[in-house]
């Protein structure tokens, strides 16, 4: 363990076992349990194939991502190499942006916490479980490095657990053919196919599910952020990368296909969480609580994530002076506290969120589709330091024992795709809305970047 580095310098803390739950909690978002049920309803059983794309898509973009991390260990996270390899700008539009991204996903995710908290307490008001969240993940946070780890591991834990029994529930359902009073439908593989086939909806719907099945995706990448903090980055990157693909097969495509086989995807409320549903239809009196629990810690662990790395983010922009200097400052415990407190601070915007807007399912809805259209430049700036990095770093890439597969050919696919589902995004009304919003976001940014320009002249 490096602890005998300076001072000023993050420590590789995190083990073998942190990076590899952090990578699947990094996979397993909120999206999966929240949005999931409004997904099948646009797009039925052919969210299967959308949710496999994009996780095919996404492979790729962590491949260059740890390609670049590997070529360089000095490279902290993704904004360190676009910084390197296409410009001061890149940097700096990347780091902030990334910031960005989890202060927002982290306000959506204390605006879950809320609404999972009325469910026991209903006369409790908002504003109280999102400041508690933030209160004790903030202390979490900072501890130590590896007791933000510690804390991911056990929330991603409960997720797994959650998701594992799900399937083999669902599984022991289908086949014993179990029947539902409430559906007066039974659980079989065929119920698939046997409502208007695996696309009810034709080619719209099938496309309509990749707005909002993209925001499951995001933090994908947050074992990126944590390449300065790894023991062993060498060894312990390369598997946690490599074993996305798995991942989404068995945590998104198994547990998917066993809710609309245990019930028909027509049944399937849009404005419910579909596991909620499952346990529901098998009579389990306490399965609302169960997985109320289940939902408030991925929520939570989403939120925890989003602290982790936006303080980091925070740390690196200070590193290259694209941030004040108090963010690049470590405390005792190596540990970037003003850049954590800051990004708390931020946190608590969801406070005012849910005050303009008291809708719950309203403001998540406009919160997460801005956030994965921001996620998305993010993972573009990943594909476009790669084709740089390839014309650059030549010599890099040919040593690198961790090649991307399909190299700059698939960073053009991939490029393509993201244009692809930024068109998606105009066809609906609450999407849209979004979409116009948040260029609102890179002006700032650009201004931002000038005003920083003209100073250093």
């Amino acid at each position: 363990m490096n602890s005998t580095s300076s001072n000023n310098d993050l420590k590789r803390n995190l083990s073998s076992r942190h990076i590899q739950l952090i990578a699947i909690s990094g996979a397993i978002g909120t999206g999966l349990f929240m949005g999931s049920g409004k997904t099948i309803s646009l797009a039925g059983p052919s969210i299967i194939f959308v949710y496999m794309i994009i996780g095919f898509v996404l492979f790729f973009v962590m491949r260059a991502m740890g390609e670049i991390l590997l070529s360089n260990l000095n490279y902290k996270s993704f904004s360190d190499f676009a910084n390197d390899l296409l410009g001061p700008w890149a940097g700096f539009f990347t780091g902030w942006t990334y910031w960005f991204c989890w202060v927002i996903t982290g306000i959506a995710d204390v605006v879950a916490i809320a609404g999972y908290a009325q469910h026991w307490f209903p006369e409790l008001q908002a504003w109280i479980p999102m400041l508690l969240t933030v209160i004790v993940l903030l202390t979490l946070n900072l501890l130590t490095v590896r007791m933000f780890g510690e804390t991911e591991f056990w929330f991603s834990m409960i997720k797994i657990v959650a998701i594992l029994a799900l399937i083999a529930i669902g599984l022991v359902l289908v086949f014993t053919a179990y029947h539902s009073e409430l559906t007066n439908t039974t659980a079989t593989f065929s119920n698939l196919w046997n409502y208007g086939g695996f696309f009810p909806h034709g080619t719209m719907g099938f496309f309509a599910g990749f707005q909002i099945a993209i925001f499951a995706f995001v933090g994908i990448e947050l074992v990126g952020t944590t390449a300065a903090e790894t023991l062993d980055p060498n060894k312990n990157l390369p598997r946690a990368i490599n074993s996305v693909p798995v991942r989404i097969i068995f945590f998104y495509v198994f547990a998917l296909i066993i809710i609309m086989s245990v019930t028909p995807w027509e049944f399937i409320s849009p404005n419910k969480s579909p596991f909620v549903e499952l346990f529901t239809l098998i009579g389990l009196p306490a399965a609302a609580s169960i997985i109320n629990f289940v939902v408030l810690t991925s929520a939570a662990s989403s939120a925890n994530s989003g602290i982790y790395s936006t303080s980091r983010m925070l740390f690196g922009l200070a590193k290259k002076q694209d941030a004040p200097e108090q963010f690049g400052k470590l405390s005792k415990r190596s540990v970037p506290a003003n850049g954590l407190l800051f990004s708390c601070i931020c946190l608590l915007g969801g406070v005012v969120l849910i005050y303009l807007v008291p809708n719950v399912m309203e403001a998540f809805t406009i919160v997460t589709t801005i956030s994965a259209i921001l996620f998305m430049f993010i993972w573009s700036m990943i594909l476009i330091s790669y084709i740089a990095y390839r014309g650059k770093k030549a010599k890099l890439h040919q040593a690198s024992q961790f090649k991307m597969p399909g190299g700059i050919v698939m960073c053009f696919v991939c490029l393509v795709f993201f244009a692809f589902v930024i068109v998606l995004l105009t066809f609906e009304k609450d999407t849209c809305q979004a979409l116009i919003a948040t260029p609102i976001w890179f002006v700032i940014l650009g201004i931002s970047y000038f005003i920083r320009s003209l100073k250093r002249q």
